[in-house]
């Protein structure tokens, strides 16, 4: 299928907020390393473990959390962020931000993570969820985080993390929704293939409740959003954590 439009390529960003997005890559990359948890999982066979999934995934979000800010000297290095710390906040987009508050100042973003858990003895051989936020709901500077893990002893012990997989949120959203429209193998039709976004603006950080997904024309097999179908993009990623 020829392709109608260019494929989209990730965001240059402007100083300081290159720098601190670098350096929290950094913090991130470092998570197997300084990962701790007091979650302890026994006395389970495989298919429980499966339904606690969504359950031990929430956990380990707060603990990553825990442990970014626990390592602040690895993303703000230059002490430029003192006010600044990691917060989650589960029922917004992205469910991690790094905020600053102060007495006589609003809070101040300076930067999102959404975090995805990929538990990596699913029976599904890739990350299993769903990305449909739309582009403009993410800062330039916003990051798309998959957090693989297991348990120590397979099936009981501690949630055990490996290395992140990390790209800008913006432009995952972007790639996802030039993918659908123009890559993936289909016989629909192009007003079939066609994304539309929220019919109400969006912009970064975004309240509670606001309508953020994009929407497909059609999506029969609901795998919109799948990004880890995408060619190219999560691909050499998850074949070198299944080995």
């Amino acid at each position: 299928m020829p392709m109608a439009n260019p494929k989209p390529q990730p965001q240059e960003l402007p100083s300081p907020e290159r720098e601190l997005v670098h350096h929290v890559r950094d913090a991130l990359s470092a998570l197997p390393a300084y990962f701790r948890t007091a979650t302890r999982i026994e006395g389970l066979d495989g298919g429980e473990l499966f339904n606690l999934s969504a359950v031990l995934g929430s956990a380990i979000e707060v603990q990553v959390v825990e442990t970014l800010n626990r390592i602040r000297e690895v993303w703000d290095p230059s002490n430029r962020w003192p006010r600044h710390r990691f917060v989650r906040s589960a029922q917004t987009f992205p469910d991690v931000r790094l905020v600053a508050h102060g007495k006589d100042k609003d809070p101040h973003i300076a930067l999102g993570i959404e975090l995805k858990g990929w538990y990596l003895l699913s029976k599904e051989r890739e990350p299993s969820f769903r990305y449909t936020v739309t582009p403009s709901a993410c800062a330039p500077q916003d990051l798309l985080v998959v957090v693989p893990w297991r348990l120590k002893n397979v099936l009981s012990g501690a949630p055990v993390v490996y290395r992140p997989y990390i790209e800008q949120a913006r432009h995952v959203a972007e790639l996802r929704n030039w993918f659908w429209t123009n890559c993936r193998n289909t016989r629909d039709s192009l007003d079939q293939r066609q994304v539309k976004p929220p019919k109400e603006r969006v912009n970064p950080y975004p309240l509670p409740k606001t309508k953020i997904a994009d929407q497909p024309a059609n999506d029969g097999g609901n795998n919109f959003g799948r990004i880890a179908r995408i060619t190219g993009l999560m691909d050499d990623y998850t074949s070198s954590l299944r080995a």
